[in-house]
């Protein structure tokens, strides 16, 4: 069975109407649609920072557009797959997947999560999937544990137990996101690399979710079928809306694209950064991933008409559009679902052609190398990074929980250890958008803060 009663389990039962026409995954696909860290992605920076230009897209529409992508590939395998024909993917969930994968992303992207990782090695550490998880089952504010004090509303007890519950979702939508079967090391070194994983606080919960969703073979990564295909949907937006951004932004076209594989530094980077994904790659099917997905219509062999092509790609909306609706597409054509056994359909691998994998790889990589790595992103990545650490560090010092909303100022005064402060307070930076952190951190440092408007 694809989904079983237990699937719909909550951490904490409620009263669910059957007769209304919403199914419990329906429900938790509003719940996150309602949510305030859901609406806060609208404000966080997916390529180009939102302040540049309303076109580029930030990390909410970058999430609407994963759902859509992931949401086709569903359908896709439930069409032509035998046994999700019989027994069909959830489409509710599979987009509820896209929508909430990038929940945990803190402002300025990874340079703010690897700022928050260098704050807290020696407490658990930062990962933004880890982060999507727990503000799913913790940090959103829904949902407390029932218990003797009703009255009480804090979400952390007068004996200092944590009784929030976040968004109280199925234990299948809370699957769907748990993309890393592994606890992240609780004391790491300095200088250690960013670990991915999910939380030592979210370990009870992890064991719970597989309890109630069920475990797949041994040897076999605990990935649910909608997790594994929301993974790809992630990958295929950003591969191409990304390039999409950087032609609009004037980084790029394909042309010139292009011509920089020709660099044999770059072009190593490239070869060794897709093998990561794709590891007995060569340099050959590197090379003609690129040439494939970067050659233009058409016959001319005129190098001027060729360049005036790839700039009208992209400078000019429709043909850029087309271009970007091609590579997706075409993308999505290539994902697969394995031939399940009846007691792995719900962890079934999905497959991705080779040849598309590496297309989509050499695509995001090479935009990666050429665009996000350039001067004037590094720029601003680099004051992200500064921004995030020195907010932490004023939260974190000895009056500092002091500039924490009035609610948060309750959670924290109840809490007991260190490593839970300080959790608290990496939430709360985590969940900033890029102009509130920019805007907090000038309040601390700047002249000429109000003090009329709250934190």
């Amino acid at each position: 069975m694809l989904y079983i009663a237990s699937d719909y389990e909550r951490v904490q039962s409620e009263e669910e109407d059957s007769d209304v026409g919403r199914s419990a995954f329906r429900r938790d696909f509003g719940r996150l649609l309602h949510s305030p860290s859901f609406r806060r992605l609208q404000g966080k920076t997916q390529l180009f920072p939102g302040y540049e230009s309303d076109f580029f897209r930030n990390r909410l529409t970058h999430s609407l557009e994963v759902a859509q992508i992931a949401k086709g590939i569903a359908q896709q395998i439930n069409t032509t797959n035998q046994a999700f024909a019989e027994s069909p993917i959830d489409l509710d969930l599979v987009e509820f997947a896209g929508l909430a994968h990038d929940l945990g992303h803190p402002p300025f992207g990874h340079n703010g999560e690897h700022a928050l990782d260098d704050c807290m090695k020696a407490f658990g550490g930062f990962e933004g999937n880890a982060q999507t998880l727990r503000i799913l089952s913790r940090v959103e504010k829904k949902v407390l544990k029932h218990d003797n004090d009703a009255k009480d509303i804090c979400g952390i007890s007068l004996s200092g137990v944590d009784r929030r519950l976040g968004l109280n979702l199925t234990y299948r939508s809370l699957a769907a996101v748990l993309k890393y079967d592994n606890a992240i090391t609780m004391k790491r070194r300095k200088g250690s690399s960013l670990e991915k994983g999910y939380y030592i606080s979210e370990k009870n919960l992890v064991a719970d979710i597989k309890a109630h969703v069920g475990k797949p073979s041994k040897g076999t990564q605990f990935k649910t079928i909608e997790c594994q295909i929301m993974d790809v949907a992630d990958d295929i937006a950003y591969s191409t809306y990304d390039l999409e951004d950087a032609m609009k932004g004037g980084f790029t076209h394909p042309m010139q694209l292009l011509a920089r594989i020709a660099d044999k530094a770059l072009f190593e980077k490239l070869v060794e950064k897709v093998t990561k994904e794709v590891p007995d790659v060569t340099d050959q099917e590197v090379f003609n991933a690129v040439t494939d997905v970067l050659v233009l219509d058409g016959t001319t062999d005129d190098a001027l008409e060729k360049y005036t092509q790839s700039k009208l790609i992209a400078t000019d909306g429709k043909m850029r559009s087309e271009f970007s609706s091609k590579l997706v597409g075409g993308f999505m054509r290539g994902v697969s679902a394995m031939v399940p056994t009846a007691s792995e359909l719900r962890f079934t691998r999905i497959e991705v052609a080779r040849d598309i994998r590496i297309k989509i790889e050499s695509l995001k990589h090479l935009n990666f190398l050429l665009t996000i790595m350039s001067p004037r992103l590094k720029v601003v990545e680099y004051r992200g990074y500064d921004v995030v650490k020195t907010i932490f560090n004023a939260l974190d010092s000895d009056e500092g929980h002091l500039l924490l909303p009035d609610d948060l100022q309750r959670l924290h005064e109840r809490l007991f250890s260190t490593d839970d402060k300080k959790r608290l307070i990496c939430d709360f930076v985590a969940g900033m958008t890029d102009r509130y952190a920019v805007e907090f951190y000038r309040r601390l440092r700047e002249a000429g803060a109000t003090i009329f408007k709250p934190i």
